[in-house]
Order: structure tokens, then sequence, then C-alpha cells
């Protein structure tokens, strides 16, 4: 049974999915209709979302190999792995999908950052005011069964990132938060550097 959460709930993943071992993390967005009117209207340039993980240890980044997203599609352990870039958000369901290995992820990692930013927001001066419907679900691999998704409701306008959801070990279990937190960073090099 899926768990419905809201922004800042906490929900354990380990204690409600006994022998959890492999999750998909699936990010979903929208693009809002954009109309320009005048006899000069132009169709204007499709919104890229760009979703990544950060892998962190004790809570801060320490190397860019720590970075799974569409340029670096593999992290080296090869528990982390994104499954590819949809340029456009159109479909339904997952855009972009993340999957964690966690029964094999080293200890030295306690947490992943799931954040998704606008290619070349500053450049094509766009930003998440632009989207709508975004959600993050995780879903255990085993049965593809949804465990929680956290759809994010707020008014991003004039953000160019968001963190979505952090999973993350406590206690040698694995957890998830709903953080849904919108910001400015221009690209994910900024937007990593905040977990340094």
């Amino acid at each position: 049974m899926s768990v419905s959460l809201q922004k800042g709930q906490k929900v354990n993943l380990s204690k409600e999915n006994v022998g959890l071992a492999k999750i998909v993390v699936g990010l979903g967005w929208d693009e809002r209709k954009q109309t320009k009117g005048g006899f000069f209207s132009f169709k204007p340039q499709a919104v890229d979302c760009d979703a990544s993980a950060i892998l962190l240890k004790k809570g801060k980044f320490v190397s860019k190999d720590d970075l799974v997203y569409y340029g670096n599609l593999q992290h080296k352990s090869n528990t982390v792995q994104h499954m590819g870039d949809n340029l456009t958000g159109a479909g339904e369901g997952d855009d972009e999908q993340i999957v964690i290995d966690l029964a094999s992820i080293s200890s030295e990692y306690d947490r992943i950052v799931i954040v998704a930013n606008i290619y070349q927001a500053v450049q094509r001066k766009q930003h998440f005011g632009l989207i709508q419907n975004a959600f993050i679900r995780l879903v255990d691999a085993r049965n593809n069964n949804e465990m929680c998704k956290y759809n994010l409701t707020e008014d991003y306008s004039g953000m160019t990132a968001i963190i979505f959801g952090e999973v993350y070990r406590h206690n040698g279990e694995w957890k998830f938060s709903a953080v849904g937190q919108g910001t400015n960073d221009p690209g994910l090099g900024e937007l990593s550097r905040r977990y340094m």
C-alpha cells in the first residue's frame, strides 16, 4: 500500500518492506501550457527537467564521482543508476527513473539526495513555475509496488531547481524524507555544492 506524503514527512522504508533491497525512484512532471498571443506568436522551447542523485558521505558531497545524472548514468559502485534522460516530460507516469541498490551501497554513504533542475534554465529564461504535477515516488523493485509518493503542490515560480527528497540510512534502516525545496541554483554543479 502506497503512503501519500506531505512536505517534510518521513517514512521508514525498511520497516514497512521487510527484505527491501532495491528501489526505483520515479520522478514526473508536466509542462504548463504556455501561451504567447499576437500575430507573431512562436512556440516556446520545451522545458527540459533533469533528475539526478547526489550521494553523500557523512552528509557531505565529497567527489564529483558521486553525482549520477544524464551525463554520468551509473555510479562507480554500480549501486545507483540513472535510466536515461527525458527531454520533454511528455507522456504518462515517470519521466525519469533512478534505480538504487540499497543492499549493496557501501556503508560510507549515508544519504542520497534526489534533485531535479532545468537544463540551461538561465539561458532559456525558464523556471519551475512552468511545470505542474511534479512528483517523486519510490517503488520496491522486487514487485513494482509503490511504497510512497510525494506530490509537490507548491508554486515554484522563479526556482530553477528542486530538492525532491532524500533516501537516507539511519540506525541500519533506510528511510525517505519528502523535502520539496526550491532553489535558484543554475545547474547541478551549484546544487551539489550545497552539500559540501
